[in-house]
């Protein structure tokens, strides 16, 4: 009787049990999920300057794509030099805390840069930056 009564409790012990594993791998990846920084693109490639004295800016939510052939993109899609203000606004809008960096390329008229800056800041933007290389 006795040994019957030790050879249950040897199989009970002998089991698994998956369930808080798989809690802790679904907290796992609930978690990195969120923490998850993802990056946000133009739509366009752009060939920047180098500056030696470039510095990376880690929080920029708004950014503005100028091509060599004077296209203006944003989100992923071009836009008219005209409604550089209008798209702005409602991006900071979404978040007031928010910056403005333009990718110019190198070949980028300076005017139409200077155009676009000054549409961001008419928008309400008083952090508007420009993108360069490390050198």
């Amino acid at each position: 009787m006795r040994n019957r009564h030790s050879r249950k409790r040897r199989d009970a012990v002998a089991e698994i049990n998956m369930t808080p594993l798989i809690d802790m791998v679904f907290i796992l990846l609930i978690f990195f999920i969120v923490t998850t920084s993802f990056v946000k693109e133009t739509g366009v490639d752009v060939s920047r300057p180098s500056a030696k004295t470039a510095v990376k800016k880690e929080l920029a939510n708004i950014l503005i794509s100028i091509t060599p052939n004077d296209e203006v993109w944003m989100d992923k899609r071009r836009i008219d030099r005209r409604a550089v203000r209008a798209n702005v606004e409602r991006m900071h809008a979404e978040n007031p805390e928010g910056s403005v960096i333009i990718l110019a390329d190198k070949e980028a008229k300076t005017g139409l840069l200077i155009e676009v800056m000054d549409q961001a800041r008419l928008a309400g933007v008083a952090n508007v930056s420009i993108a360069a290389e490390q050198d």
